[in-house]
């Protein structure tokens, strides 16, 4: 891969984190637990501290790193809205959500590790995508949880 290239895929990733970190926010926002809140926030502050990976990993590679969340997020973002209105917003409703979020970030990740990356970003991205994969199943064991109540 080229340099161009590499700077986009880790826009691309950046465009995911910031994904996230607005959907565990509203997420967050959303949900009724007190315990569920404080875990959201925390997700949606490691996605951030990620992104700012990425922009600076963009940087070092002579690129304009990305600052905002993707098209697709938006819309998803949007539908969990309207979702939530006809749902009545209840806790599993949100975490679901939550989880469909967390199956896209795996995906981009994925792709992503399946380019010729340069090792540095290969370390970097394999790191991020360990962590989405634990984000995912934490997410995933909560709504568990709150489907059997």
């Amino acid at each position: 891969m080229d340099n161009k290239d590499v700077i986009s895929v880790l826009n691309d990733l950046i465009e995911t984190c910031k994904d996230g970190e607005k959907g565990f926010r509203e997420c967050a926002e959303g949900i009724k637990s007190t315990q569920l809140k404080s875990t959201f926030s925390q997700r949606a502050l490691g996605c951030a501290e990620a992104a700012r990976e990425l922009q600076e990993m963009v940087r070092s590679l002579g690129g304009e790193p990305e600052t905002s969340s993707s098209i697709a997020g938006n819309l998803h973002r949007r539908w969990v809205d309207l979702k939530s209105m006809i749902t009545g917003k209840s806790d599993e409703a949100i975490l679901n959500e939550c989880e469909r979020g967390e199956d896209v970030a795996l995906k981009s990740y994925r792709e992503a590790l399946e380019k010729d990356l340069p090792a540095n970003v290969r370390l970097l991205v394999e790191k991020q995508c360990q962590g989405v994969q634990r984000n995912h199943d934490e997410v995933k064991a909560l709504r568990n949880l709150a489907r059997a109540s």
